[in-house]
């Protein structure tokens, strides 16, 4: 057990982390995306409830 938590600790010494700058541009595009997702998602679902409630 020892051998692996020190096997743990040596890998995660190799790990390069991302920089603060670099989160928030990630976490900003993830965020910005997901809000254009669902806003066309949206669009979609007010188009087709729309279109399906029409009565011809």
């Amino acid at each position: 057990m020892f051998k692996f938590f020190k096997s743990v600790g040596h890998e995660m010494k190799k790990v390069t982390w991302p920089t603060a700058k670099q989160n928030r541009r990630d976490t900003t595009t993830v965020i910005v995306t997901s809000v254009l997702f669902a806003l066309f998602l949206g669009a979609l679902d007010w188009a087709f409830s729309t279109l399906t409630q029409m009565t011809f």
